[in-house]
């Protein structure tokens, strides 16, 4: 079958047909084929082949340039990428998809260097089914990104198992084979250009079947690299931009805060500065001080006694403590305040405020001496500038204190002449003595409770000291008279014993050193008073020869002693006060344990002689002496309180009840 030779310009057509359509060579080269067939004559053939050549080179160039596009459409957009760059993460892993897709490999991934770590690890992958090297790590050095690193320079492999060029290590291996990667193009990611360009990372393209990366497939990669290592400088640089900024914000807030801190404490200053200057009291710094730090503030003396106490808004929480130093203070008040005298203790070696049982306690110190200490309550956050404040205040507290000190030693030396001038002779000038003590600021009609107290060795010498001390913020008055130091007190809660009591623990720990101290009154004018201070002394040397040295009490707690030591020797108060729950348990009852307890003593303590002077059974004898000892206690049958008794029994016998 013969065929009509066809004209060549419509094989021609046809190539520019497919060339307009796109397309592939394949096609292209079948155009020739064709003309063959139809019987195209030797010169119509060479054309049409000719033409086709010049179609495949046209056809290759639209190829390269749509692949140029294609690229340059990735660049652009990876460019608007990291204009927008607001998530490192989501950047780099479009950049990796990227070259995965313009490169057509099975696979990509970018490397970072882990500084703290000393090694590199996989930072984002794309087309990666294997765990195991998804999370491979890779030493510095190592491996085909080793290599990369090491000459800042693109190295591509068609065979990554048989190539020896760089390092295998059987981690990188086994994670390259689990992944079952054969081609590999990996180029640096740089930061500068040059010699001085500075390797910080990899990006990574491969196949899994053997394949040779082109030319242009390098440069590609290499500025994907590129944009790559921009978008991670540019991500540090934006988060070291933030660290500045937040460090500068924290900066000026601290300036801030300092500065108020500042401005603060010069208010302070000059509040404090002011309140001294103008007379103020203890109380007006403690007031100002809880206003200032928005708290409860208390001042307590170095015995841990309060001295004053004001709310956070200026009312007062107590006032100065007055009446008897110390007076009224139970075990629980004792206890609080060896509480607060430690603290004061651990204040003075820190040198600074203490934070202990919910409160501040600051030391106000007179070189190392401990006069006493300031205490906030309700501030348990109390920070620097206020902890700094509160401890310029427990130093301005301490100014006032030395200052009330010295008057208050000024003041207790003019009245203590006038106390031994009293004592000496009462009855000289009775009127001018009281005229006197009130021009001083001390009223002797006013009654009084007398103290004497005495201690031996050298604290002998200190305790003159002490009672002034003692007496610190309380009102009272002390002077030295015939060897013993003489306390006047105005009346308070405490009555003479109870006060001797007191004082007797206080002025021991002020001293050092056990002291006696015996109690008298409530006594009034100059006369009563120096009958006080007789009784006392007198007192003072019962507790001396009884042997309760370094203990208090008064003549009425010493029982018939006192009776006999008493000037007005209260024969009725001894019995009542040896025999009073017996007589009114007799009175009400129309019992006779009064006579029980009298056959029982005459008798010699005999159950047997008593019941028959009683005419009444032995167990009656029992169950009287029973009721007796429920009524005057387990010991009332001691030699001691056993005297006691027998006297009050023969005093009340005489009297005549």
């Amino acid at each position: 079958m013969s065929h009509t030779p066809q004209s060549p310009a419509r094989h021609l057509r046809r190539l520019l047909e497919l060339l307009a359509a796109g397309a592939p060579a394949e096609e292209l080269g079948t155009v020739a084929a064709e003309a063959r067939r139809n019987g195209a004559t030797a010169e119509d053939l060479a054309e049409v082949e000719q033409a086709t050549e010049a179609a495949l080179r046209v056809h290759s160039t639209l190829r390269q340039h749509r692949r140029r596009e294609a690229e340059l459409t990735a660049l652009f957009d990876t460019a608007g990428d990291l204009a927008a760059l607001r998530d490192l993460d989501a950047v780099l892993r479009s950049i990796v998809r990227r070259a995965r897709m313009l490169l057509g490999t099975d696979t990509a991934y970018l490397t970072l260097p882990d500084e703290e770590a000393g090694d590199t690890f996989m930072r984002v992958t794309d087309g990666s089914v294997s765990e195991l090297f998804q999370n491979l790590r890779l030493q510095l050095g190592e491996g085909l990104g080793g290599l990369v690193a090491q000459t800042a320079r693109p190295y591509a492999t068609p065979d990554y198992r048989t190539d020896d060029r760089f390092l295998h290590t059987g981690s990188i291996d086994a994670g390259v084979l689990d992944e079952g990667l054969v081609a590999i193009l990996g180029v640096p990611l740089l930061l500068g250009s040059g010699s001085g360009g500075q390797v910080i990372g990899a990006l990574f393209a491969a196949d899994r079947t053997p394949r040779t990366f082109a030319p242009d497939e390098v440069a590609l990669l290499c500025s994907l690299a590129d944009h790559a290592a921009i978008a991670i400088d540019t991500a540090k640089a934006m988060a070291d931009a933030r660290i500045a900024l937040a460090e500068l914000a924290e900066a000026n807030a601290v300036i801030g805060e300092h500065s108020a801190a500042i401005q603060r404490a010069e208010e302070s200053h000059d509040r404090l500065t002011d309140l001294v200057l103008r007379g103020g009291d203890v109380s007006d710094v403690a007031d100002a001080v809880a206003g200032l730090l928005k708290g409860d503030v208390a001042v307590h003396d170095g015995s841990g006694r309060p001295l004053t106490a004001v709310g956070a808004h200026g009312g007062a929480a107590s006032g100065d403590a007055g009446g008897v130093p110390g007076g009224g203070e139970d075990g629980a008040g004792a206890a609080e305040a060896a509480d607060l005298v430690a603290a004061a203790k651990s204040s003075r070696a820190a040198a600074r405020a203490v934070f202990r049982d919910g409160r501040w306690v600051c030391a106000m110190l007179a070189g190392q001496e401990l006069l006493g200490c300031l205490v906030l309550y309700g501030r348990p956050d109390l920070d620097g500038p206020d902890q700094r404040l509160f401890e310029r205040s427990s130093v301005v507290t301490s100014l006032l204190l030395l200052l009330r000190r010295s008057v208050a030693e000024t003041e207790n030396r003019v009245r203590g002449d006038l106390i031994t001038d009293l004592l000496t002779a009462p009855d000289r000038d009775p009127a001018g003595l009281v005229a006197r003590g009130r021009r001083l600021g001390f009223d002797l009609d006013r009654p009084h409770i007398l103290l004497a107290a005495r201690t031996g060795g050298e604290a002998r010498d200190r305790l003159a000291d002490a009672a002034v001390q003692y007496l610190f913020g309380g009102g009272g008055v002390s002077a030295e008279h015939e060897g013993a130091v003489v306390l006047l007190l105005p009346p308070g809660g405490a009555g003479p014993g109870e006060a001797a009591r007191l004082a007797a623990g206080q002025l021991g720990q002020l001293v050092g050193s056990p002291v006696t101290v015996a109690g008298a009154g409530p006594a009034a004018g100059p006369r009563a008073i120096a009958d006080a201070h007789t009784e006392g002394v007198r007192c003072l040397r019962a507790l001396r020869v009884l042997g309760r040295a370094g203990h208090g009490a008064s003549v009425a707690e010493l029982g018939f002693l006192g009776v006999l030591l008493g000037d007005h020797h209260d024969v009725d108060g001894f019995v009542t006060t040896a025999l009073g729950p017996l007589l009114e348990y007799d009175a009400q009852r129309g019992t006779q344990l009064v006579r029980t307890l009298r056959a029982y003593f005459d008798c010699g303590g005999s159950l047997t002689r008593a019941k028959e002077d009683l005419h009444v059974h032995v167990n009656t004898v029992v169950q009287r002496l029973d009721r007796v000892q429920a009524l005057l206690g387990p010991g009332w049958n001691t030699p001691e309180q056993a005297l006691e008794l027998q006297l009050a029994l023969r005093l009340h016998l005489l009297s005549g009840a």
